[in-house]
């Protein structure tokens, strides 16, 4: 039906016919001439209808925005005048011969633009994604797949795929589930990720294996998480950390370069979690943004301040500065909106100095707490913090994980608002987490990552009686302050995930039935190994310069895990819930 598409039309096709389909991006009709624009997968190409080709004309003053057609005409040059060098196909336009109609388009439900809102967008998909953000952006994940399976494949990878009905496992998410309806009351769980089943393959002596996999998890979401997403699962046997991440980056490095031909550093730092903690804020620090927390426990410990007194004399909590440059210019409007930020996260109060004149000392400042400090004390906070004039200062005390969340959110939201943040992109490796997190209110202790990470110790009985000291065999790749990939050297020894299992209050009996089958994997001669999963669907985002990665996601679900397109979730008729031995309570 076509010889070319609309973004192939350029000079070198000068005096060539054409044929072309695609839709109706806009219509003029100038009295004398008709002017299209014609869009498909593509581009956009301006076509041309002249009056004296009357039944052409005639079918152009009919066309609308979205109808589909067809053209058959000449390519000739615009005169300089008219080009338009924002297209690849400005220079030229059609003039056409015929114009056929293929689809008539009812009067729009959108506009068919960045104005539209997420609901409408979503629930006219199809029409969405004739965009040309959304048509470059599937075309970008497209070529990032693609680029992935032709390095792994290269590598020595096979691509594997392991099962979507499974059963339920705690992985830190609640499980979409299943109901049997050849085994009534039995049911499915559809998986939060190939964790199980990847390390099963190393045990049946796959070596190299990699998938890329739906995954499930019902949780609340945000811009950065779906219901379901896609995955890019990797397992290794006969491994330690450094081989996977030799991999790992090896692989970021090789699709960044095919997809966006952007060199990556080489190789990627790295960085302990304890030092992203202090020193950020958070465990996926944005090495782009110039702000860091600085430790000033030792000049404010004197302090009849209690409010950072008290906290720097407490070895569980720190007092962290924050300097933000430029920052004595902030209107203390501004510097309420950072201070309720971070009460909104914890903080008991955000603590802030303007640095006027550092050459003055305590003159040269402006704060309320001023009056609490001394001129030692101020000369070295002055020195740790390196702050100048014309710098602001932020303080935050408290216990040293509250003090990282909130001011690690500030430090993020100060460096966009004031737009310090760099350009490129800033990969880091960040390893030895902790092995466990615990939880007061439930007196229990939780895997910070999953229950089969290794940790650095051999040792099973030093880890059930000092499980906080413990360090995990963990490590993730951020880029640009996002988590893109995560991954561990698994427990390959029976009596050390029996260990773990016992921190985490999972006994024997539920061990056996929840993991029986792995379990008894280990105790037939189980390979060392590891492993590592990405975010493809955040990866793609972050390629595409979005911020959302339902922007990437050619169906994707709203923010309460509906679909406006085809309304689900919905409910199920009785003769289906019958069958399946199911019955619905009312909602509460």
């Amino acid at each position: 039906m076509r010889t070319h598409l609309c973004g192939e039309i350029t000079e070198t096709l000068t005096g060539e016919s054409v044929t072309l389909c695609g839709w109706v991006s806009k219509s003029r009709d100038l009295g004398g001439l008709i002017f299209i624009g014609l869009r498909d997968h593509a581009g956009l190409v301006q076509v041309v209808i002249e009056p004296d080709n009357a039944p052409a004309f005639a079918v152009g003053e009919t066309l609308r925005q979205e109808f589909c057609i067809q053209v058959n005409g000449q390519v000739r040059a615009r005169p300089e005048s008219q080009w338009n060098d924002d297209m690849a196909t400005g220079r030229v336009e059609v003039v056409a011969d015929s114009v056929a109609v293929l689809a008539k388009a009812a009067p729009l439900p959108l506009l068919m633009s960045d104005e539209d809102g997420e609901e409408v967008r979503l629930k006219y998909r199809y029409l969405d994604l004739r965009r040309e953000r959304l048509q470059r952006n599937l075309r970008l994940r497209a070529a990032l797949t693609r680029a992935i399976r032709n390095h792994l494949d290269q590598a020595g990878f096979q691509d594997i795929e392991t099962p979507i009905l499974t059963r339920a496992t705690p992985e830190g998410a609640r499980d979409y589930v299943v109901p049997s309806r050849v085994q009534q009351g039995q049911f499915f769980a559809l998986p939060q990720s190939p964790q199980i089943f990847k390390q099963l393959l190393m045990m049946g002596g796959m070596d190299r294996y990699y998938q890329i996999a739906r995954c499930f998890r019902d949780e609340d979401l945000r811009a950065d998480r779906q219901p379901e997403f896609t995955q890019l699962d990797i397992e290794m046997a006969f491994v330690e950390e450094g081989d996977v991440q030799a991999m790992a980056e090896g692989l970021i490095r090789s699709v960044f370069e095919t997809v966006l031909q952007v060199s990556l550093p080489k190789p990627f730092p790295t960085m302990t979690w304890a030092e992203a903690m202090r020193r950020f804020g958070s465990d996926k620090p944005d090495l782009r943004n110039p702000i860091e927390l600085v430790d000033v426990d030792a000049h404010v410990q004197s302090l009849e301040f209690k409010v950072f007194a008290d906290p720097a004399n407490d070895p569980a909590s720190r007092v962290a500065a924050m300097v933000v440059p430029g920052g004595a210019t902030l209107t203390r409007r501004q510097i309420d909106g950072y201070a309720e930020q971070a009460s909104r996260l914890g903080a008991k109060g955000l603590a802030w100095l303007k640095v006027n004149d550092a050459d003055q000392g305590l003159a040269g400042v402006q704060s309320p707490i001023a009056k609490f400090l001394d001129e030692a004390t101020w000369s070295g906070i002055l020195a740790d913090t390196g702050a100048q004039s014309g710098d602001l200062i932020f303080f935050g005390g408290g216990h040293a994980a509250e003090v990282a969340h909130f001011m690690g959110a500030v430090r993020n939201q100060v460096g966009h608002d004031l737009a310090l943040i760099g350009e490129g992109w800033a990969p880091l490796w960040v390893v030895d987490f902790p092995m466990f997190e615990y939880d007061p209110e439930t007196d229990r202790h939780y895997a910070l990552h999953h229950p089969f990470t290794a940790p650095t110790s051999a040792d099973a009985d030093a880890l059930k009686s000092q499980p906080a000291a413990a360090l995990s065999r963990a490590y993730d790749l951020v880029l640009n302050g996002a988590e893109i990939g995560g991954g561990s050297i698994r427990i390959h020894s029976e009596t050390m995930q029996q260990a773990v299992f016992d921190v985490l209050g999972i006994g024997a009996e539920e061990a056996k039935s929840r993991f029986g089958f792995l379990l008894d994997a280990l105790g037939y001669g189980c390979p060392p190994h590891g492993g590592i999963a990405f975010g493809l669907d955040r990866i793609a985002a972050l390629m595409a310069g979005e911020a959302s990665i339902r922007e990437v996601i050619a169906f994707p679900k709203t923010t309460n895990a509906g679909c406006p397109l085809t309304g689900a979730p919905s409910a199920i008729d009785a003769e289906q819930l019958d069958e399946l031995a199911v019955s619905v309570k009312p909602p509460a």
